[in-house]
Parts: C-alpha cells; structure tokens; sequence
C-alpha cells in the first residue's frame, strides 16, 4: 500500500520554487503527491484520466506507469521542496523523423511563478539533446491564455489552429499547436536542474 497523501499543499512561495525546483523521472512512490496535486486543482481532470485517480491506489498506478522510461514517452516530475507539483511529458517520440509531442501540468498552488515555463524549457532542451530529437509539438485549447504564454516563453512558435480538436462534456475546443525545433534561437529562460535522466535506457538510481 502506497503511503498516504500529505495533508498540507505545495509550498506557494515564489522563493521556494525559484530555489528548489528540479526534474526528474516519475517514482512509484509519488502516489500520495499525486493525489494531493489532483485534490488541489480539480481543473487537472482534462489533462489525467480523472477516474483513475480518485484514490491513492489508482494515483499508484498512474505513477507507476508515469515512471517508466521510453523509449516513446518520458515524463519527468516537478519537483520542489522534495514534492512533486506538477509534470512534463516528451511522448510519440518518433526516431526516424526525430520528433515528439509534449505536454505539461502544475499545481494550483505554484501556477503564475514561472515554474511551467522553465519546465517545459527544461524538458525542450533534454529531448533536443540528450534524446536527439529535432522538432518538438504541443497543443493547448484556444481559451487557455495562460498555457499559451508558457509555450511561447519556452521557445514554441505558434503553427495553427486545429479546429473542434477536442472535446470535454458536451463542448468542443479549438486548439492551437506549436512548435521548437532544434534550429530556433533558444529562449531567454533559466533551466532546471535534472536529476537521475540517463542519456539512454532506464533512469539512473
């Protein structure tokens, strides 16, 4: 049985994640961190599979899976003050034509701090080099402002609109790709350190 989830939030001073923050690959034993994230920010239910994390072993479950490495998806935890907060995903990686698409999520309680951005800068910058890849996709919904201004931050050039790409309930949304290629100027963003990400294989201990 997991351990059971922490009853206080992340920690919400700027400082702290500016100190901190970290990647590093997904454990089993981030269940109760998870479940916490989840329970703090109902607005994660468009991102996560919402039924499978309703309760400390189903958030086992998805950390396990979470924690396995490659060789299509990668995802690194965000760590800060040895919790984790939020994640980043490099998946559908693609070898042959070097590409992936990524993702990225935060925790209410350290969303607007600039966390997301360095982040998923973090993550641009190990799957253009240590994964070798070349071109790098995300999407976020048309009415997500806040998700567009990270990807931009970290280097995304806009590239479209797919329309009625996703739906929730009964409504469909629009969503915007971008993209970062190894040739683009990198961002203007001071990284994260990464922990425990070997160049190839499975994570280091």
């Amino acid at each position: 049985m997991p351990p059971a989830p922490r009853t206080a939030g992340p920690p919400r001073s700027p400082d702290a994640a500016l100190t901190t923050a970290l990647l590093r690959p997904w454990r089993p034993a981030d269940a109760a961190d998870l479940l916490t994230a989840v329970r703090a920010s109902p607005d994660l239910d468009r991102q996560l599979p919402p039924a499978a994390l309703r309760d400390l072993d189903g958030c086992a479950e998805v950390a396990g899976a979470l924690a396995a490495w490659g060789p299509r998806d990668h995802h690194l935890a965000v760590e800060v003050a040895g919790r984790v907060v939020g994640s980043v995903g490099i998946g559908s990686v693609e070898p042959h034509h070097g590409t992936a698409w990524l993702s990225y999520w935060l925790s209410t309680g350290v969303r607007g701090q600039g966390l997301a951005t360095r982040a998923l800068a973090t993550a641009a910058d190990l799957a253009l080099g240590r994964l070798d890849l070349f071109r790098l996709e995300l999407g976020h919904r048309t009415d997500n402002p806040a998700s567009c201004r990270v990807a931009a931050r970290a280097g995304f050039l806009p590239e479209g609109v797919e329309r009625a790409r996703l739906r929730y309930g009964d409504r469909r949304y629009d969503v915007e790709t971008h993209a970062r290629l190894r040739t683009d100027p990198p961002p203007d963003v001071h990284l994260l350190p990464v922990r425990g990400v070997p160049v190839r294989g499975v994570p280091a201990g």
